[in-house]
């Protein structure tokens, strides 16, 4: 047996409860760069515990093709991850709140090619799952010392589609 979730666009609105939209929308916060570059200045704060330090990678994740199973989820107790597409990538991104130590009802998101994501710390999510690829991403996530992830096998997946 497989449950259904569709995919909605995603919005800064509807994926706060699990993180940050990373877009530029709207007028520029300053211009930077001798007037030649508009900056959307703080659009979010990598979260880490006080014995890890943020990192930048890069990332070159395989596609997905949708329909998706979704079988596991996983979180990081001690720090928050952010993806940006390096290429103007579309990905889903999918979020589930916390239900007792395990993931609630998930929810899922079909970025635009110019979004990225940071999720909160400890926040439930699938795995980077691009549609086209390979792809490359920006990561930025806490490094440091104890295991920062957590992953959770859902006895009945889910089907994760547009339709």
């Amino acid at each position: 047996m497989s449950r259904t979730i569709k995919a909605q666009p995603l919005t800064a609105e509807a994926f706060a409860p699990f993180g940050a939209v990373l877009e530029a929308t709207g007028t520029p916060d300053f211009m930077i760069n001798a007037g030649l570059c508009g900056r959307h200045h703080d659009l979010a704060r990598p979260e880490t515990d006080a014995d890890g330090a943020v990192s930048l990678s890069v990332g070159r994740s395989e596609a997905v093709t949708l329909p998706l199973s979704l079988s596991m989820m996983e979180r990081h107790p001690h720090g928050s991850q952010a993806f940006v597409p390096m290429a103007g990538t579309r990905f889903l991104v999918i979020v589930a709140e916390d239900r007792y130590g395990t993931p609630g009802t998930p929810r899922a998101f079909l970025t635009n090619g110019s979004q990225g994501i940071q999720y909160k710390i400890n926040c439930w999510h699938g795995v980077l799952a691009p549609l086209t690829g390979p792809s490359d991403f920006l990561i930025v996530d806490r490094v440091g010392p104890g295991g920062n992830l957590e992953e959770h096998h859902l006895t009945t997946p889910y089907t994760i589609s547009t339709d």
